[in-house]
């Protein structure tokens, strides 16, 4: 729904909508919402109309008093850019091979072309936006997960000083997944990995991934068999059985991790529908899948 067709609203639904919302942004006030906003979560028509609409959002977040923190990937964006310089991407496990050019390649598209167009449209907005690279004050500090990926990095510790520097000036972290070792060498990072982990570290109240489906399916072939709230021993049996299977697994598994770290929910949600955080946000019914450590 966008309020920017409010003649088809009279003033009174206007008006219920909004106070709809009255307590949830009382709720969420001060309180970190982490969201990760990865190159498949395009909401409009192409990449700078969705990154828009999406800033639109997070601006709005920040003024009515929410510290959204933002966590970008570019797997779509690295892999145009590795064919366009003639290499091929290759990948083991769902994970992108990682070498020594890879690596810089994957470096100079999320740091010199995503981040600061996520950081230059939120400033559009009217919200102070901070690129900050994983890199920075040793933010993520990773491992390397395996040799035959090369530089893709597990993490191994979250240090949020730079986070809450940025947080506490009023501003809007925006942060790319390249981590680095202790030695400086730097390392891709699943950016739903990395959500998980920083919301953990931040203690946040809910960490929100943004994708290109609309939750968690039970029939894949079947929108409206989207699961609404589920547990982490339901979404456990839903693996198990298969009814979870796939590139979903990874997301559930990160909000899984990012739940066990003491965020009280976790969201899978389609980036796609325009203004989807506000609505599950700021109104009762919501949209998507919100997982929960405890009973439904």
């Amino acid at each position: 729904m966008s309020l920017g067709t409010t003649a088809k609203w009279t003033p009174r639904e206007v008006g219920e909508l909004l106070v709809e919302s009255l307590p949830y942004i009382q709720r969420f006030a001060n309180r970190i919402i982490v969201v990760k906003y990865g190159g498949n979560a395009l909401a409009g028509s192409d990449e700078a109309t969705a990154i828009q609409s999406f800033a639109r959002d997070i601006a709005l977040l920040r003024a009515v008093g929410m510290k959204p923190v933002v966590v970008h990937g570019g797997g779509p964006q690295i892999s145009a850019m590795m064919e366009r310089l003639g290499k091929k991407p290759e990948f083991v496990d769902g994970l992108r091979v990682t070498d020594a050019e890879t690596i810089e390649i994957a470096s100079m598209v999320l740091l010199g072309h995503v981040n600061p167009q996520i950081v230059n449209a939120i400033n559009s907005y009217g919200a102070h936006a901070v690129g900050i690279s994983g890199q920075d004050a040793a933010l993520l500090r990773v491992r390397q997960r395996d040799t035959r990926l090369g530089f893709v990095g597990d993490i191994a510790s979250v240090d949020t000083t730079v986070i809450h520097s940025v947080l506490n000036d009023g501003a809007v972290p925006v942060i790319a997944t390249i981590g680095s070792d202790g030695h400086g060498q730097a390392y891709n990072v699943n950016a739903d990995t990395a959500a998980a982990a920083i919301a953990g570290a931040l203690g946040a109240q809910k960490v929100i991934f943004l994708t290109d489906v609309p939750g968690v399916l039970r029939d894949r072939s079947d929108v409206q068999s989207l699961v609404a709230q589920a547990t982490r021993d339901e979404i456990a049996e839903m693996i198990r059985t298969g009814i979870i299977d796939g590139g979903m697994i990874p997301k559930v598994e990160s909000c899984l991790h990012a739940l066990d770290a003491g965020v009280p929910d976790a969201h899978i949600l389609d980036g796609r529908v325009e203004h989807v955080l506000l609505i599950e946000l700021f109104t009762e019914a919501g949209v998507g899948t919100m997982l929960v450590k405890g009973s439904t």
